[in-house]
């Protein structure tokens, strides 16, 4: 993929479906803690977007690695997203439309912090397959816009949280799941087809 608008429009919207399940958190978050300051704000949406960034770029490195052992392994990177994207999004849609919250914010230590941190990003490390095709400062670029979108998500989510509560995070899992399976089939079909 070449510079381009649709490559800054598919890392933006990649950063929009990765980051519904930080957002659902942040809105817990919010709703926990009504008088959080606008620091403790920003440390919580920076950590969501700090996780954001790293875990597609260790994935970039993994699939990288392997591709470069493994040749024929290359072909399969399309197979391979469409199946983690998908299942990823079909669970998040599924628990969006059932209802299920994605994590509970209890007492918001460092360490619930850093676990809700690694728990809402834990899908963004298939990315790394969608964005093998990327050089590394595509890659890194690209990295950098989910982590900026997830930090703006969170900020928001955490401010609707403190206000409204943790009614549309259901719909914010229904929403990322689309977004994440629309992605792993757009990426399947230019991988396989084009």
């Amino acid at each position: 993929m070449e510079w381009s608008f649709l490559f800054f429009l598919n890392s933006a919207l990649l950063g929009v479906g990765l980051a519904m399940d930080a957002f659902s958190v942040s809105m817990a978050n919010g709703l926990h803690d009504p008088g959080m300051s606008r620091k403790r704000m920003c440390i919580i949406a920076g950590t969501f977007g700090v996780f954001q960034a790293v875990m597609p770029m260790t994935g970039w490195v993994c699939v990288h690695t392997i591709v470069e052992m493994f040749s024929s392994f290359e072909t399969f990177i399309p197979w391979i997203a469409l199946a983690l994207l998908g299942y990823i999004g079909g669970k998040m849609l599924i628990d969006g439309i059932r209802g299920e919250e994605t994590e509970e914010a209890a007492a918001l230590s460092a360490g619930a912090l850093f676990m809700q941190g690694v728990a809402t990003s834990i899908d963004a490390l298939s990315v790394g397959f969608t964005i093998a095709e990327y050089g590394w400062l595509m890659a890194l670029a690209a990295s950098g816009i989910i982590a900026v979108v997830t930090f703006f998500l969170c900020m928001a989510g955490l401010r609707i949280g403190k206000k409204f509560g943790t009614k549309l995070s259901g719909k914010a899992s229904v929403l990322g799941g689309v977004i994440l399976i629309g992605i792993g089939l757009e990426i399947f079909i230019s991988g396989v087809f084009f």
